[in-house]
């Protein structure tokens, strides 16, 4: 645990440079700013964390990545905006004053429907499930505060002294709209691939060990092997010198390994071992590092994550997609938008789940992490393409087809969409190649989510939106022609009398 904590706040340092620099270097005056408000983030982060008294779990830091995320997101729309603001000719404090006020509904949406997620996840979330929530919460509201107040004080205060030079803030040039919809069909058939590879994967490792997925201890239980070395090995020696043959007998990855303070002995938790495998570990043992395999001590430990804790999660994650489809729904004033995101969001964390399939990578407490990390991360960026479709629909001609404003509007915010991925993802592949192997379990599919998070908001949110309020559109032209036919069939009869009042 000591040697996670010391390696992530490496991680998390080496991670803050580079996204300064990348801020920096892509957003010139604005982007140093931005580094100023996520500098403060942190500070406050760290000092409410302590005020709250949160503890911190594998989950807690999962949320505390992802509101940095969501919190450079903020930034990277409004300065996205500002470029294109003093594109189209507008003074620098035009630009500023125009930028925030269009940045602030994205931001809003994609930051509630993420908070509605956290607070659903605490109130029926358990153990570690609400660590992740408070956290994401806590970092929820202040990358908000610090984003549409901090950043705007700074750079009004950047404008105030005599940095008015358009050439400091950029300038997004126009671009050509990119024909995402007629690669629908291109873009679906690769997920749908993908996604039915996991599907045979998953039947294949039933097949071969038994199980969907590749259970780790945290779910299934296993055994416990207390060895006593001769000397005291480092917890990098360990990972390195005595995991692989370890791994070596029980074929299969994902060892869990703690040291007994104050003694040689160290406590190996693999899969459940049989008396035969058990017996092969004391051999391999002995020979390689020469212990007294009669020394070695064993028993069967049951599963950390409870079924009570999986059916909170799962009840949780129904709740918190559903809670968010309404929010989006009235919002939006569109169903097609709610059902849509939902859409891509389920995407997201389904090719995820193909991966652990596929790959069989370790399904332990990590995985409920990776999952609710998707959930509040990938919508965000849906959001904000939605939101750009919704402007574009008010301002541009009636004549403008569906096709035309999607292609526009996702070409619009594309930049915005490849430039907060790729943040995001800088600090996690840190993580990944700085951390331990339990940051690793957890880091790994995180970068996969993250990635598929890009692709569904670019290629798929849209198209889902565009085939949704076709079908929607359909049923209504259908009712008023149903409507207009009965109205028809239903035509007034003139009938004429005679003075006498016979018909006539």
């Amino acid at each position: 645990g000591q040697e996670a904590i010391s390696t992530s706040m490496k991680a998390a340092a080496v991670g803050f440079v580079i996204l300064a620099v990348f801020m920096v270097a892509v957003f010139l005056l604005p982007g140093f700013a931005s580094v100023l408000a996520l500098s403060l983030y942190v500070i406050l982060e760290i000092l409410l964390l302590s005020a709250f008294e949160i503890t911190l779990t594998l989950p807690g830091i999962a949320g505390i990545i992802l509101s940095i995320g969501m919190a450079v997101d903020a930034n990277v729309i409004i300065f996205t905006r500002i470029k294109e603001e003093i594109g189209l000719g507008k003074s620098v404090n035009e630009a500023i004053n125009t930028g925030f006020k269009k940045a602030l509904s994205a931001i809003v949406d994609g930051n509630v429907t993420t908070l509605i997620a956290a607070a659903v996840l605490y109130l029926r979330g358990s153990g570690t499930v609400k660590g992740f929530a408070q956290t994401l919460a806590l970092g929820i509201i202040l990358s908000m505060f610090t984003a549409l107040f901090v950043t705007r004080f700074i750079m009004k205060a950047f404008y105030n002294i005599g940095l008015d030079n358009p050439k400091l803030y950029g300038k997004k040039l126009e671009r050509k709209p990119i024909n995402f919809v007629g690669m629908k069909n291109i873009t679906i058939a690769i997920s749908v691939i993908i996604i039915l590879a996991g599907v045979v994967g998953a039947g294949y490792n039933k097949v071969k060990i038994g199980n969907l997925f590749n259970y780790g201890i945290d779910f299934k239980g296993g055994t416990s092997t207390n060895v006593t070395f001769d000397k005291d090995y480092s917890l990098e020696e360990i990972s390195k010198d005595i995991v692989p043959v370890v791994e070596s007998v029980t074929g299969e990855a994902g060892t869990q390994t703690q040291k007994v303070q104050g003694t040689n002995q160290v406590i190996i938790k693999t899969r459940s071992l049989s008396l035969d495998e058990r017996e092969k570990l004391n051999k391999a043992l002995a020979d390689k590092f020469g212990v007294d395999a009669e020394k070695i001590t064993a028993e069967s430990i049951s599963g950390a994550v409870s079924s009570e804790m999986k059916k909170d999660a799962v009840v949780a994650t129904v709740l918190a997609t559903i809670l968010m489809l309404i929010y989006i729904w009235v919002r939006f004033r569109d169903f097609s938008f709610a059902a849509g995101s939902i859409l891509a969001l389920l995407h997201d964390v389904f090719v995820v789940i193909a991966c652990y399939a596929i790959f069989r990578w370790s399904v332990g407490s990590t995985f409920i992490a990776c999952i609710l990390t998707i959930l509040g991360y990938s919508i965000n960026a849906t959001i904000v393409i939605y939101d750009r479709i919704r402007e574009n629909k008010a301002i541009l001609p009636k004549a403008t087809s569906k096709e035309d404003l999607i292609n526009i509007s996702v070409t619009e915010t594309l930049t915005r969409s490849i430039y907060s991925s790729l943040t995001t993802f800088i600090t996690i592949f840190i993580l990944f190649l700085m951390g331990v192997s339990s940051i690793r379990e957890f880091a790994l599919p995180i970068m996969v989510g993250i990635v598929a998070g890009t692709y569904s908001s670019v290629f798929l949110s849209s198209v889902f939106w565009y085939i949704l309020s076709n079908k929607f559109d359909k049923k209504i032209e259908e009712k008023k022609a149903e409507n207009a036919k009965k109205k028809k069939k239903t035509k007034k009869v003139e009938i004429n009398k005679d003075s006498n009042g016979a018909v006539v």
